[in-house]
This record gives structure tokens, sequence and C-alpha cells, in this order.
């Protein structure tokens, strides 16, 4: 990354209200932090640190990514080995930044749909000061925790706080979900269309969310409308979704 973009960066970052600990960038779909294959890891180790250097010349505090995937040719407890491996490894190349582990909608054989897997990859993080949680609305739905209602909401997130801790959230990707509950479909919607619908005004309402980054990850071309949406969830107005 050359010098003259750092310096365009910090220029435009000054002309809009955001501050850097608001800004997290996603990783590369195609990396496999905690791949089986020797060669796959090598090649996702390389550019995930790649990555994490460009963001810190940036001064961006944290990165997102996916966990990974056995591939089905490892169990989930060696998966989750090599993805801690991965993320020491790279703190230990790097300065300050905070890699954020994704929750996953537990597709295929990918790993971060559970709770507890996330919870195993954080106890095996030598530094947990440097890492860190994203809550995908979508996914954690797929997956089958369900956040539609009051209750479940709030068995939901209590269920969160208790097996990772609301000290690790980082980030929140704000989805509406194309398929039902624990369908494992991680297929994104225009919030209040898909099947998640009411969910979002209990979690714009909870203060445990206050002051956490929130992306759109929804299609394009309704972004303001969606953000006005959740803006006026926040401050309680009626809103029919």
């Amino acid at each position: 990354m050359e010098e003259d973009v750092v310096v365009r960066w910090k220029k435009a970052i000054e002309e809009y209200p955001f501050s850097m600990d608001q800004i997290i960038p996603h990783g590369s779909y195609l990396m496999n932090s905690g791949s089986p294959d020797s060669g796959t890891l090598e090649k996702t180790r390389i550019a995930m640190l790649d990555e994490c250097h460009r963001c810190e010349r940036l001064g961006i505090l944290a990165y997102n990514f996916h966990p990974g995937s056995t591939t089905g040719k490892c169990t989930v407890d060696e998966c989750i080995q090599t993805i801690a491996d991965t993320i020491n490894y790279v703190i230990e190349n790097t300065k300050f930044i905070t890699l954020v582990v994704e929750t996953m909608a537990a597709q295929g054989n990918s790993v971060g749909g559970k709770f507890e897997e996330l919870r195993q990859i954080i106890d095996l993080v030598k530094d947990k000061s440097r890492v860190g949680v994203c809550l995908d609305t979508c996914h954690i739905f797929a997956a089958g925790y369900d956040i539609r209602t009051k209750e479940t909401y709030e068995e939901t997130m209590n269920e969160f706080e208790r097996i990772v801790g609301f000290n690790y959230l980082k980030a929140v990707h704000l989805n509406d979900s194309k398929g039902d509950l624990g369908s494992k479909l991680d297929r994104h919607e225009h919030i209040g269309k898909g099947y998640l619908k009411t969910a979002f005004q209990w979690l714009m309402r909870d203060p445990r969310f206050d002051g956490i980054p929130m992306v759109l990850e929804t299609p394009e071309g309704h972004y303001s409308q969606e953000m006005e949406l959740l803006y006026n969830l926040e401050k309680n107005k009626e809103n029919n979704m």
C-alpha cells in the first residue's frame, strides 16, 4: 500500500464524524484460518497478516473475519485450535489491532455457529485483550438462536453473555434473514423484509449494544431507508415493519 493512500485515507476520515473505533473492515471471504490443509493455512495467515498490517497503517483498530471451516477433513476442536493459533500468530506479528471473530450461520462445515465454539476460540487466544466477537443477526438466527420476540431475544442474549460475554462484543452486523430459524442459510435480506422482522426493535433498544459499531450488510439499494428505520426503532418511535 502506497503512502499516498494512507495520507488520502486519513484526510478523508477527518471529513466524516466517525471515530476509528467505529470502523471495522471485513477480511477476505476466501481465507480459512482453521484450514486442515497446510498450504491453504499458510496462504490464509500471510493474507490475514498483510490485511492487518494495512489496517494498522491506516489507524484502524479492529479487523473482522469469518473464523473458518473444517472442510470435512478435521474435527471441530482441531479447527478451533488452528483458528486460535492463527489469531495468536497475527497478534504476535502486529502492534495493536484487535481480531474480531464473526458468528456464523452453521452452514456446511463452518465453525462459529455456536456461542460455545466462539468461547473455545477465545479461551485459546493468549492475549485476550486483542480478540473479540462480531454478532451477525442473520447468522445467529440461521444457526438456531431466536431473537424475534422479547422473551426469545432475552434468552439468546443472556446465553451470549453467559457463554461469550458482552465484554468481547466488538461489532454487530445488522441483517434480516432470507432463511427461517435454524435454516443454516447464510442469505441476508433487507431489514424488516425477512424472517427476523421485529427482532431489530429489541436489539436497537438494548443498552448492552450502546457504543458498539453496527454495520448493514443487506442487499444494496435501501441503506438510507434501513438506517432511518433502525434509528427510529432506537428512539422507540412506532414503526410498522
